[in-house]
């Protein structure tokens, strides 16, 4: 999973989130109708707050708009789990590329990157990668498409999930640097458990899905430990838990989107 700069204001580095998140999307129990998630993985925040989720298990990507939690609108796929173009596998993660105006989907069990315009009247997507185990997405200001491949850790920034830890990979570099975690699977300041969704912000300083511990943490630069700015309050479905944890994102007000995976929502924490 990676993640490269987004266009939202520069946090503080003491920022603080009000701890009771909201239900923005799902929240129903798993499920395939449209108030439903079922194992949410990526999101994406767009400008007017609506949040495009890969919708995991139900092989599609569904958006949320402000107004309406109630329920979900179907934006690319299912059409059921197959190869099809208009098809998806396991999504994985979803950004809009704003300038074509269309979302590209990490179709993680087709092993390609595809292309869906955001238009009604779109019925399939367009193949823009092959053969590749996409995990994670991130366009930078360029324009520049970044692929989190599973099989070649080729980011800039990496959760290395397994390994417990976040790693910074320097362009040419032949290995990377740990920037957070690598003190082995744990719950302390020092430690993370299976770390995911990744946020680096314009200050340099890390937000990390930190999932096995249920929370979110922060890593200022250069930091030695993280702090938790959410979760962490053992692993249920209070509206300050979570249960496995997914994607995160800032929308450009500094406020923050977890995707709570096994609880089959998107919780938001507003900025104080």
């Amino acid at each position: 999973m990676s993640s490269f700069l987004e266009a939202i204001p520069n946090i503080p580095a003491n920022a603080k989130w009000i701890q009771n998140g909201v239900t923005v999307a799902g929240g129903n129990w798993a499920g395939n109708v449209a108030n439903q998630l079922y194992y949410p993985h990526g999101l994406f925040v767009d400008g007017d707050q609506t949040v495009i989720i890969a919708d995991n298990e139900n092989h599609r990507i569904i958006q949320w708009k402000k107004d309406d939690t109630t329920h979900g609108q179907i934006v690319a796929g299912g059409n059921g789990q197959e190869n099809q173009l208009n098809q998806l596998a396991w999504p994985t993660d979803v950004l809009v590329d704003k300038e074509s105006d269309s979302l590209i989907i990490c179709d993680y069990g087709n092993c390609r990157v595809v292309r869906w315009l955001r238009r009604s009247d779109t019925t399939q997507g367009e193949i823009l990668i092959e053969n590749v185990k996409c995990y994670g997405l991130a366009m930078d200001d360029q324009k520049y498409l970044y692929v989190s491949d599973a099989a070649k850790h080729e980011n800039v920034y990496v959760t290395d999930y397994e390994n417990h830890r976040v790693m910074k990979w320097v362009k040419g570099a032949q290995e990377g640097i740990v920037v957070a975690g690598g003190q082995g699977q744990g719950n302390s300041m020092t430690q993370l458990s299976y770390p995911n969704g990744l946020f680096v912000d314009m200050l340099g300083t890390l937000y990390v899905a930190d999932s096995n511990n249920h929370r979110v943490m922060r890593w200022p630069q250069g930091a030695k430990q993280g702090t938790v700015i959410v979760g962490g309050n053992d692993w249920r479905a209070g509206a300050n838990q979570f249960l496995y944890l997914r994607g995160l994102a800032f929308d450009q007000y500094g406020n923050l989107y977890v995707v709570d995976n096994a609880n089959n929502r998107v919780q938001r924490f507003s900025l104080e």
